[in-house]
């Protein structure tokens, strides 16, 4: 989750980079400034965090909330509908 300033030029720059930067890495946007990305584990999970902090804006505010799959699939939609998108849920993870 994050909120950048986007009052100058060089914030709005940055913003776009660190929001491509953030698609590269495979995340998703489920609402504006709120991106997700599925993790095999805990460990990668903190692997991904540290790889993020890499390529943080220098000003605003981003924050991390990692979730079990149980606790994202317990999302409810109190107003708008679920969009079915692989993208967006563990079905897409392919074990080796």
């Amino acid at each position: 989750m994050f909120d950048l300033p986007t009052e100058t030029a060089q914030d709005r720059k940055n913003y776009r980079t660190f929001r491509k930067e953030l698609i590269n890495e495979g995340f998703v946007m489920i609402q504006f400034s709120v991106y997700v990305r599925v993790c095999v584990n805990r460990k990668m999970a903190n692997l991904l965090e540290k790889r993020v902090k890499n390529f943080l804006p220098e000003e605003g505010l981003v924050q991390s909330l990692m979730l079990t799959e149980k606790q994202y699939n317990d999302m409810h939609f109190l107003i708008g509908e679920a969009v079915d998108d692989v993208r967006n849920t563990s079905d897409r993870t392919v074990i080796i």
